[in-house]
């Protein structure tokens, strides 16, 4: 028995070392070879955001209107933009420091306590004497020229369900009121 095992170590021992010479051949051929650069795949790239925002700023604010600013600007900053914020400017529910997208629209409210009057005023009417179509009552309305009861009540009206005027030209936005009964009043109105 001794005699035939010898043949069969040599041929598994034959194997073995030809399998630890290949392995080691391919090593050396994997670590000889030159590192090859990696390829980045680049993904999609996000939209750049505009350098520059145009906003609406409306509301209690000295001067509204449209601005243009800094794309990183926040709401007070376009506020400021504006002037400023008036005195009756309720700035409690303004996120100051929600940045600006392109695009926006930012509504500063008046406080409902002063109304947007001075000291000693009707809160219907401003400094000039102007009613202000947005906190007048029916009553104050009525005064206007060509407004009555019945069309004072629907200023009212439509002041409640669409919220307050922008400008003092879109009272015409009221059934009853165009062209003509606006020009008759708008020396006399404010917001």
């Amino acid at each position: 028995m001794g005699v035939q095992l010898v043949p069969v170590f040599k041929k598994t021992l034959f194997i073995f070392l030809l399998i630890a010479a290949g392995a080691l051949g391919f090593t050396g051929w994997l670590l000889s070879a030159e590192p090859q650069e990696a390829v980045r795949l680049d993904r999609a790239e996000a939209p750049e955001k505009p350098a520059r925002v145009t906003v609406y700023v409306t509301g209690a604010v000295k001067r509204p209107g449209v601005v243009e600013l800094s794309a990183n600007d926040r709401i007070g900053q376009a506020i400021e933009a504006c002037g400023g914020a008036l005195p009756t400017a309720d700035m409690e529910g303004v996120n100051l420091a929600k940045q600006l997208t392109d695009g926006m629209q930012i509504r500063v409210p008046e406080n409902v306590k002063s109304g947007g009057a001075q000291p000693g005023m009707a809160k219907s009417e401003t400094a000039e004497g102007k009613v202000n179509i947005n906190t007048a009552d029916a009553a104050g309305l009525d005064k206007l020229p060509g407004i009555g009861p019945a069309m004072a009540k629907r200023i009212v009206d439509y002041r409640n369900e669409h919220g307050p005027f922008e400008a003092p030209e879109d009272i015409q936005k009221v059934r009853g009121i165009g062209p003509s009964k606006y020009e008759k009043m708008k020396d006399r109105i404010a917001i």
